[in-house]
């Protein structure tokens, strides 16, 4: 696919990260009330004045503060936008639409985040991880190549970017038995997340299929994480309070719509996997994906090396009927390739500690305070690229 030329000159840039084909949604605000609009090029289409003009027809769920209303109006009803949108934006559209410059904006949380979800989807970063702590004979557990395996996070510490994070205090493992100390080994996790925007109910299996119908869209998910007091929490239950400190997310939810033409297989199956996992249709896409630290290129990959999809992960999650809700997120896990620069975690890049990195001259084992994280993302296609803007966060000192 091509570049869909807009009558906003801006989005016509191959670089540009907000082409007419990405048309990602967020929630923006000048100053005044926030409420719904959608990127294009440096400008924001003020969806809630569309609306309130009769340009769009989203049941005048884009003046609220949230996108859970629109989403869920339901996917025929996303189709429908998307394409009015687009019509209004192309070369010989409406040039009298509401826009924004984005610089004037402040951009906010795009969800109310009804449940958050954490997975582990890479087999490199599940492999990475795993030989630090049971060395290469024991690295994957023995259930990890046959379902994704996950735990629940905490949604009320989900953040848009731009949100400073707080070192966390928490008990770890001492020469003597615990003790309460800042964290030390503060991490960050590269990865995908993925916005839910239609319910299942109680005791519902969903089928991968009908999971990919109930994706809404994808945003850049730092999941924050404290190694040294998860090394002592996580056995028997798994991550807790290492977890809990914050998750920051992109503003702008890029749709499934714009990445469908990026759409491929993702990394070779070991074993088959039971019939509930199986896809009809390869279910990863063929993104970019990396992170800063204080503006210098750590890590850099794709997220087609992930070993189960968004779609497989929604579709395990209610494989015991457990509902699923408007504004749900899931966590794809750490992106990670094979080699030191394609990891998404300092954790696995210094080998735990072991091998320093350099950032800016100076030497890094974990992340300092201070210390800015920044997530970057993109596909390409044939002269633009569809982009999710930034995903960023700096680290407070303990108090």
């Amino acid at each position: 696919m091509t570049l869909i030329r807009s009558w906003v000159e801006s989005a016509n840039s191959a670089d540009c990260p907000f082409p007419l084909n990405n048309l990602p949604y967020g929630v923006f605000s000048c100053g005044d009330a926030p409420r719904c609009g959608a990127a294009i090029g440096d400008m924001i289409v003020d969806l809630a004045a569309c609306e309130k003009h009769g340009l769009l027809d989203a049941g005048g769920t884009f003046a609220e503060p949230r996108l859970n209303g629109f989403m869920g109006l339901g996917r025929a009803k996303w189709d429908q936008v998307r394409a009015a949108l687009t019509a209004l934006l192309a070369e010989d559209g409406n040039r009298d639409l509401p826009l924004v410059a984005m610089v004037d904006a402040m951009l906010h949380l795009p969800i109310h985040v009804t449940e958050f979800t954490d997975f582990y989807a890479s087999k490199n970063h599940a492999f990475n991880v795993g030989v630090l702590f049971r060395g290469p004979e024991n690295a994957l557990p023995a259930q990890w190549t046959h379902m994704p395996i996950g735990y629940n996070g905490r949604a009320s510490s989900v953040v848009v970017s731009g949100t400073p994070i707080r070192r966390p205090m928490g008990q770890v493992k001492g020469e003597d038995g615990p003790i309460w100390t800042a964290c030390r080994r503060l991490d960050l996790e590269m990865e995908l997340g993925a916005i839910v925007g239609m319910d299942s109910t109680l005791g519902e299996r969903v089928s991968v299929d009908r999971a990919e119908e109930m994706i809404f869209g994808y945003v850049l998910l730092n999941d924050w994480s404290a190694r040294d007091v998860q090394a002592w929490e996580y056995q028997p239950l798994g991550p807790f309070q290492a977890k809990a400190l914050g998750t920051t997310i992109s503003p702008w939810i890029v749709t499934q719509a714009a990445l469908e033409p990026f759409r491929t297989k993702g990394a070779e199956r070991v074993n088959p996997l039971l019939d509930y996992l199986r896809e009809s249709r390869p279910g990863l896409y063929d993104l970019t994906v990396g992170w800063t630290m204080n503006g210098q290129v750590m890590g850099q990959t794709n997220y087609k090396t992930m070993y189960y999809s968004s779609a497989q992960q929604l579709a395990h999650h209610t494989s015991s009927g457990c509902p699923m809700r408007i504004g749900d997120l899931l966590g794809s896990g750490t992106i990670s390739g094979p080699e030191p620069d394609q990891t998404g975690a300092l954790l696995e890049m210094t080998q735990g500690g072991k091998t320093p990195v350099t950032v800016g001259g100076e030497s890094r084992t974990f992340i300092e305070d201070g210390d800015e994280i920044g997530l970057f993302g993109h596909a390409q296609g044939d002269g633009y690229r569809v982009g999710f803007g930034t995903c960023l966060g700096k680290i407070l000192p303990a108090q």
